[in-house]
């Protein structure tokens, strides 16, 4: 990190706020020594517990639909505090009893696990030793991350812890892509992340076989819902033809869109120019994925940051959700088609 100061790593985070368009404020009073949550998964991968690491806030903190960082510091949490919350982690009674069957672990602070700057080092460490030590069955662990941050002496040395465990377990990167569409990506969203910086990373992954997630939001800024389908769909070209380019499995992670609190969509969804998309468009994005080199996870959580009536869950979709639930599970696209098929 350059020996950044702590006043100069805090004037990112506003100076990305401000290039965002962001009204939220931090959460300051949030305890340290609690994560910001977590939550289980049913996926294609077994059981998984996806869990959201209270720190610093994402040094970008410009992508205009986002909020994420509202629920972080502004301020550096201590690697103390970090620790602290991972002995929370397994203190709690639903964790405990699934110490078994977790088999997939994917952990976040909202913005860079590898940023060293805003996420100790020493604290992950020390996350991976209690993994190993309590998840004697866990198969893959996912860290999300911003692209720039992945170093790959520190990727060598974390796998090499993980594999210590008791069950063989890969590494997975996850980073947040979001459009395909560079000009919705970098131009509007405001990313910052370029197919050239992406096919390094695959490069980098493909040496030691590590597995690549990426995060993508159906419908991120205003546009047509059949616009945003399309885009999906090139989505997954595009990453189907990387896999089988570097050999490396890659999964799409797709968030239909919710309108986050304090950020731009929410001033467009009050002026009526902007909705959510429909969960029927995002089996049909999905369903592209048949028969191709890469899977598609839908995520179907806001995470409790969506502003009132921005939810892409609308009454009446209850057999939608448990079709897509379904379908992470079994990657059956029969559960799509079922979707669609719903009025």
């Amino acid at each position: 990190m350059a020996n950044l100061t702590q006043m100069e790593i805090e004037r990112q985070i506003t100076d990305g706020m401000a290039a965002g368009g962001k009204s939220y404020q931090f959460d300051e009073a949030h305890d340290p020594t609690k994560p910001v949550n977590y939550w289980f998964q049913d996926s294609f991968e077994g059981e998984t517990l996806f869990v959201i690491f209270y720190s610093q806030a994402c040094r970008w903190s410009r992508c205009v639909g986002c909020n994420l960082p509202s629920v972080s510091s502004k301020h550096r949490v201590s690697f103390k505090s970090i620790m602290a919350q991972v002995d929370h982690l397994f203190n709690q009674p639903e964790i405990l009893q699934r110490l078994r069957t977790i088999k997939k672990v994917i952990i976040s602070n909202n913005g860079s696990i590898l940023d060293e700057a805003t996420f100790s080092t020493t604290a992950l460490i020390y996350l991976i030793a209690k993994l190993n030590i309590h998840l004697p069955n866990m198969a893959l662990l996912s860290v999300e991350t911003r692209p720039e941050y992945v170093d790959m002496t520190e990727l060598v040395i974390l796998s090499r812890a993980i594999a210590e465990g008791e069950t063989a377990t890969e590494l997975e990167i996850a980073i947040g892509f979001e459009s395909f569409d560079s000009r919705i990506r970098n131009g509007v969203f405001k990313k910052g992340l370029e197919l050239s910086r992406f096919e390094d990373l695959c490069g980098m992954l493909a040496t030691y076989k590590f597995r690549l997630t990426c995060y993508f939001m159906q419908k991120p800024v205003p546009m047509s819902d059949e616009d945003a389908v399309a885009d999906i769909r090139a989505a997954i070209d595009y990453l189907s033809a990387a896999a089988s380019r570097f050999g490396i499995k890659i999964t799409m992670y797709l968030n239909p869109t919710y309108v986050a609190r304090g950020t731009t969509l929410e001033r467009l969804l009050q002026l009526g120019q902007f909705s959510p998309p429909f969960l029927k468009d995002v089996a049909r994005a999905a369903l592209h994925a048949e028969g191709k080199n890469v899977r598609v996870f839908i995520g179907l959580s806001d995470e409790g940051l969506a502003a009132p009536q921005g939810s892409f869950i609308r009454p009446g979709d209850e057999e939608k959700v448990r079709c897509l639930e379904s379908f992470n599970r079994s990657q059956d696209f029969q559960h799509l088609h079922a979707a669609i098929a719903l009025a």
